[in-house]
């Protein structure tokens, strides 16, 4: 086994990624504070094709060198806006038709090993701030809470990596 070359890898221009069929899952960020998490969410949502981020609250945005340092260019591939709360964002993509998924450990929660998708639909994703987690405001809005298995003696994983576990498990079902 020889590990690629990164000239290998086939990757897609910026103009490529925009025209570039997109995964129907849009992330939204409430009340995140590391901008590495930021970042890693924009690469990660890249990655995967998604149709945006929505930054919400006090989410930092683009440009941003410390956001720039993790996402690595992604967050001039992969659409963005900002929303002063996310309550808004939520009613946005409401109104969009998107089914509203809030990634959290909550009574009657998903199993993210249990989620069947829709195919037909659009759906979005709420992250929560690395501490509070996703608000019981924002929670009420959703359609559904989703939650990630976890078997050892943490019950929380840092959101990116969370983000990222999700963000796979939608990808594989929807693409």
């Amino acid at each position: 086994m020889r590990v690629k070359k990164i000239t290998e890898l086939d990757r897609i221009s910026i103009e490529k990624f925009k025209e570039a069929k997109k995964t129907p899952l849009i992330v939204v960020l409430d009340n995140i504070r590391s901008l590495n998490n930021i970042g890693a969410v924009f690469r990660t949502s890249d990655a995967f094709l998604l149709e945006a981020v929505y930054l919400c609250g006090i989410t930092a945005c683009p440009p941003n060198a410390e956001i720039h340092k993790t996402a690595l260019g992604a967050e001039n591939s992969v659409d963005w806006c900002y929303y002063e709360n996310t309550e808004n964002a939520i009613k946005e993509l409401k109104e969009k038709n998107f089914i509203l998924c809030a990634i959290e450990q909550a009574e009657s929660s998903i199993m993210l090993n249990d989620l069947i998708l829709d195919t037909t639909k659009k759906y979005a994703i709420v992250l929560g701030n690395e501490v509070k987690g996703v608000r019981q405001e924002v929670v009420d809005m959703c359609d559904c809470c989703i939650e990630i298995p976890q078997f050892g003696t943490k019950h929380s994983l840092n959101v990116s990596v969370a983000g990222g576990i999700v963000i796979w498990e939608f990808f594989r079902q929807l693409q």
